[in-house]
């Protein structure tokens, strides 16, 4: 197998007549050592089933494959998803090694074969989202890396009480945790971007916290502990627990965390008390 090199992406982009946009957060990495150390990082074996997200003209696409895994691809430019199969031949990709998904990362909710590995270099301006759509769809998924901004892979993996810690830090700790995982040049992407990006990965949680309703409670709490987090939580949260301060103290207080305390300060544990709490005090 072989993998492409900054001419051959800039050839095929031209023969496609695709340029790179920021609509679809587009920046192809053009540096076969790059891939290499994501493959790497992500630990991806010969045998393991990996999904990827935005394959793009596929230079990452080729460094799984080389690793022995079959990879299905979601790539939501059409153009670019036709022309995959036909590149992963022509560098020596076995047939039956590569599935391409021609769709919206975010609407995909069944793929073949029960993916156990995700790895991709995500879209800047949908890399939350879609982590969260794919670990919340599939629980299959139990490990993954990927590239993203910066200063959102900061915010993934941020720990209560940091600066970066947010809504994004406790929604993607509800599947297991997270860990900054290397940096990446700007130098190895086409276009350069003006942002610098980062490695993150994950591990899903063996067991899981709870049931969908209990996600859906706990997420829609964080949420509001996160839209006044300047706020103290009796008052950050009297919306969605019971509709005065008074009465999201009690519940907060059965949970175990203060009234006082404010949203940046809890872990994702905390928030599932404070949900379970509520479920109890819920009318039947």
């Amino acid at each position: 197998m072989t993998l492409l090199g900054a001419a051959e992406i800039r050839a095929l982009a031209a023969d496609l007549d695709v340029t790179p946009t920021k609509k679809l957060g587009q920046n192809f990495v053009v540096d076969a050592n790059t891939v290499r150390k994501i493959v790497h990082v992500a630990e991806v074996q010969p045998g393991d089933r990996v999904v990827e997200v935005g394959p793009g003209l596929g230079s990452l696409t080729l460094a799984i494959l080389e690793a022995g895994a079959s990879v299905t691809a979601v790539e939501i430019d059409h153009r670019l998803a036709e022309r995959l199969p036909a590149t992963a031949a022509s560098h020596g990709v076995a047939d039956g090694a590569l599935t391409v998904v021609d769709a919206d990362a975010l609407r995909v909710t069944e793929l073949p074969g029960d993916p156990a590995v995700l790895v991709a270099n995500l879209p800047y301006n949908v890399s939350v989202p879609v982590l969260l759509h794919f670990l919340e769809h599939f629980p299959s998924l139990q490990r993954g890396v990927v590239m993203v901004q910066a200063e959102v892979g900061e915010r993934l993996a941020a720990a209560p009480g940091s600066k970066t810690y947010g809504a994004p830090s406790v929604k993607a700790a509800w599947y297991g945790p997270w860990r900054l995982a290397g940096t990446v040049s700007r130098q190895v992407f086409w276009p350069v971007p003006n942002v610098d990006s980062v490695l993150v990965g994950f591990h899903r949680d063996a067991e899981p916290r709870g049931d969908e309703a209990l996600r859906v409670q706990t997420f829609r709490i964080v949420d509001a502990a996160f839209q006044q987090r300047r706020k103290m939580l009796r008052q950050a949260l009297a919306g969605v627990l019971g509709g005065t301060a008074a009465e999201a103290s009690l519940v907060l207080e059965r949970a175990g965390v203060a009234p006082t305390a404010r949203g940046e300060e809890l872990t994702v544990d905390d928030y599932v008390r404070i949900a379970r709490a509520a479920e109890a005090d819920a009318p039947e």
